[in-house]
């Protein structure tokens, strides 16, 4: 497995956590069942960033989601725009242009045609701010 796949696995479980509300443990054992020790802690990592970080995340793309409810939002859409944020945020590992690009071709792979330019302008937004967004959650 490759770290887009772990990306798509966290993807997954990031989607199932937005429809029911819920970790998941039994999901994540058995979309990991067989990868490697890397590509599961990079899932692990993701998944666990975006639960622990959600009001946070949820708070910075409703800021930046213009017209749109979050609730409105479509949850494949939500669940990329998640996952990167979290990465732009918190994760100093992933290079800002894979994290948006990973965003782009899930967006583009399990939602709408218009889906690719709502995530975009998100994330251009949260790029733009990413300083005072990681201020504003260490003073909280």
């Amino acid at each position: 497995m490759s770290r887009k796949s772990a990306r798509e696995n966290a993807f997954r479980l990031v989607y199932e956590f937005l429809e029911t509300g819920e970790r998941n443990d039994f999901t994540k054992e058995l979309l990991c069942k067989n990868e490697a020790p890397d590509d599961v802690a990079f899932t692990c990592g993701i998944y666990d960033t975006v639960i622990e970080n959600y009001e946070h995340l949820k708070s910075v793309i409703s800021r930046y989601s213009k017209d749109f409810a979050f609730d409105r939002i479509y949850k494949t859409d939500l669940a990329a725009l998640m996952i990167s944020v979290a990465e732009l945020l918190f994760m100093e590992d992933v290079p800002v242009k894979v994290s948006v690009n990973e965003a782009l071709e899930l967006s583009r792979a399990y939602s709408t045609e218009k889906s690719f330019s709502f995530v975009n302008g998100i994330l251009a937004s949260v790029i733009a701010n990413k300083e005072e967004l990681k201020n504003e959650r260490e003073d909280n």
